[in-house]
């Protein structure tokens, strides 16, 4: 009928038929068929509720936060993480879009017996050695074939991540999280279906100048028997919600080694000054003995207090409060 012109008659009574809500048959099971059509993205899953993956996303602001505070003070450098992306994805997909130069591990989880995958670029693993190792972060640091230290030290920076995520999701669902083993080659990484439904949860990770991505891909079935338990907690108050937060920071830093020190007062003077001191010379610190020492915490001043001892141990008994 489209290939032919109409005459005025015919298009007449079209018009008197389409009042009517009489079509003509053929022309009405063509638009039927064009409205059952409807593109479908097989890469691009949907498995994740909305719930689920808002959920997820929200843990892994909060381990940004708490890991970058953590590791800040380990490695003494400031180290900045932020979420930068949430997708669904299949498996094979997700994995392809990992950097290839990154050290991958892979991650138990606990009770439930199923693994997850977490990437880091290698020029932030091989950053963090160096810092660990006592370097200065002042220069980059050269691409290298790691070698069986550098592969201790790298699993225990990638350990002491994980272990911020894993303290988050304890208080969530229940479950753990710890390295099995790292892999270099992300071949070899493989540990669900092709086609199973993935979230990929990709962050940024900023240490002495050099910014790197770190990537968590979790296949549906990994937490698929708690994944109510993540979506159970989503309505929680605010005042809930930032109470976890800080019991997780609080978990999360809680374990950080600290250099606690008591100073009784401190002045500055001439170099020619404390050379020239012998045994038996008084030295003045210009400041009053009834002000006690300060204890500080590495840099930051926290309290006041007065020398003693603990038995055969030298001691501090602290006076006051924070010391501004």
């Amino acid at each position: 009928m489209s290939g032919q012109v109409l005459s005025a008659d015919a298009i007449a009574a079209l018009v008197e038929a389409a009042k009517e809500g009489k079509l003509p048959e053929e022309q009405a099971s063509s638009q039927r068929r064009r409205s059952r059509v409807r593109a479908v993205d097989f890469t691009r899953p949907t498995k994740f509720s909305a719930d689920l993956e808002r959920r997820l996303k929200r843990s892994i602001d909060t381990f940004c936060r708490t890991a970058a505070t953590r590791l800040s003070a380990e490695l003494r450098m400031p180290l900045e993480m932020e979420l930068l992306s949430v997708a669904q994805l299949t498996w094979a997909n997700a994995h392809a879009q990992v950097p290839s130069k990154s050290i991958s591990a892979i991650v138990d989880v606990k009770p439930v017996g199923t693994k997850l995958l977490f990437t880091a670029e290698r020029e932030i693993v091989l950053s963090a050695i160096d810092l660990l190792l006592g370097g200065s972060g002042d220069e980059p640091v050269k691409e290298r074939r790691l070698t069986e230290i550098d592969w201790v030290l790298a699993r225990h920076f990638l350990d002491r991540i994980l272990e911020q995520l894993s303290v988050i999701w304890r208080d969530i669902a229940e479950i753990e999280l710890s390295i099995s083993h790292l892999d270099a080659h992300m071949d070899t990484a493989q540990m669900a279906l092709v086609s199973e439904p993935t979230m990929a949860l990709t962050m940024e990770a900023r240490l002495v100048g050099l910014s790197s991505t770190l990537t968590l891909l979790v296949p549906y079935q990994s937490i698929a028997t708690v994944a109510n338990r993540f979506g159970n907690r989503d309505h929680d108050t605010p005042g809930e919600e930032d109470a976890a937060h800080e019991r997780a920071l609080r978990a999360a830093v809680g374990r950080v080694d600290m250099t606690v020190r008591a100073e009784v007062a401190a002045v500055d003077v001439p170099i020619e000054t404390v050379l020239a001191l012998r045994p038996g010379d008084i030295f003045s610190l210009q400041a009053p003995a009834a002000a006690g020492i300060t204890l500080f915490a590495d840099q930051i001043p926290l309290k006041r207090a007065k020398p003693g001892r603990s038995g055969n141990r030298r001691a501090v008994q602290i006076t006051s409060g924070p010391e501004l």
